[in-house]
């Protein structure tokens, strides 16, 4: 790909750009921020490093986006971070100014692009993206899976004391204390979670997964976390510019899928090159369905809050 381009230099920004650059996903990775000379450093900074780490990508910082035209991707961490004590969901109305902002320089400069979201709360802040953009759904996407199954797995695999490679698992449902992960689809080395694990460890497990972000954010008392979700975002990137066709956890707009309509929500999908190529419906036992269902409820109340209003 010619150019990437990642708006909000924080640390997620940053993050991003930076695994973007050493990973050569393109020519050219923008790092755009309203903050003068915050992008525009960190963009040097980074490219300062390619010599050690032996990357050609050229990243820049800048703090306009027309420089960014052509972009094939732009990948949204802008807007204001939690605090101790805050959910994703108070965060709904200021970030919507500045996601609404973001998209519609994004559909002016680059209107062939995928935009992939991370700005909380993320699938509402999705949809404003695809409000604004006016793009299809293969063409705005929110990370959110990934980076709930990896906190679901590392914290099974500590839990055990075996090799993260070995836990094979999968959330669905929104980003927040709704999400579901599939008890019934975990396994180690080929060996389900339930016969390793008695249940109320393994609600232990779910519940600090669903707590994870929160978890991070009392740790650190400014900002929130920043590894984890620059490396899940990456991976859909490139699954995207590789054309890998990886069937990753994803929020994407559902049109029927699971019995749900008109609401951002993390299911499994095939990610390549023209963004969403694909939705699968896992078979759901009757309690994870039913968690789902309220998982949707709740983005819902999320979108409701929207002053740009919904589909709904």
């Amino acid at each position: 790909m010619e150019r990437i381009t990642v708006v909000g230099a924080g640390h997620v920004g940053a993050s991003v750009a930076q695994r973007i650059a050493e990973r050569e996903l393109a020519r050219e990775v923008l790092l755009v921020d309203i903050i003068d000379g915050l992008a525009q450093g960190k963009g040097l900074d980074q490219w300062e490093s390619a010599p050690v780490e032996g990357f050609d990508t050229r990243v820049r910082g800048m703090a306009t986006y027309e420089e960014t035209a052509g972009s094939g991707l732009y990948v949204v961490t802008a807007g204001l971070a939690r605090k101790p004590g805050m959910s994703r969901s108070d965060l709904v109305t200021k970030n919507e100014v500045i996601v609404q902002g973001i998209a519609r320089q994004i559909a002016e400069h680059s209107p062939d692009s995928i935009i992939l979201m991370v700005t909380n709360p993320l699938d509402a802040m999705a949809y404003v993206a695809m409000r604004e953009t006016g793009f299809p759904r293969e063409r705005v996407i929110g990370m959110a899976g990934i980076l709930d199954t990896a906190r679901f797995r590392s914290f099974i695999a500590l839990e055990l004391d075996v090799s993260v490679e070995d836990v094979q698992a999968l959330v669905l449902g929104g980003h927040g204390d709704s999400m579901v992960p599939l008890v019934s689809s975990v396994f180690v080395g080929g060996i389900p979670l339930d016969q390793l694990l008695g249940r109320d460890r393994v609600d232990a497990i779910v519940e600090r997964t669903r707590k994870g972000g929160g978890e991070i954010v009392a740790l650190l008392k400014e900002g929130s976390a920043y590894y984890a979700p620059s490396a899940a975002v990456v991976q859909m990137c490139e699954s995207i510019v590789r054309d890998k066709k990886r069937v990753l956890p994803c929020s994407v707009w559902l049109t029927g899928e699971y019995g749900l309509t008109d609401v951002f929500l993390g299911v499994p999908c095939k990610l390549g090159r023209t963004g969403v190529e694909e939705v699968y419906e896992v078979v759901l036992t009757d309690d994870e369905r039913a968690a789902l269902g309220n998982s949707a409820v709740e983005v819902r109340e999320t979108m409701a809050a929207l002053v740009g209003g919904t589909a709904a």
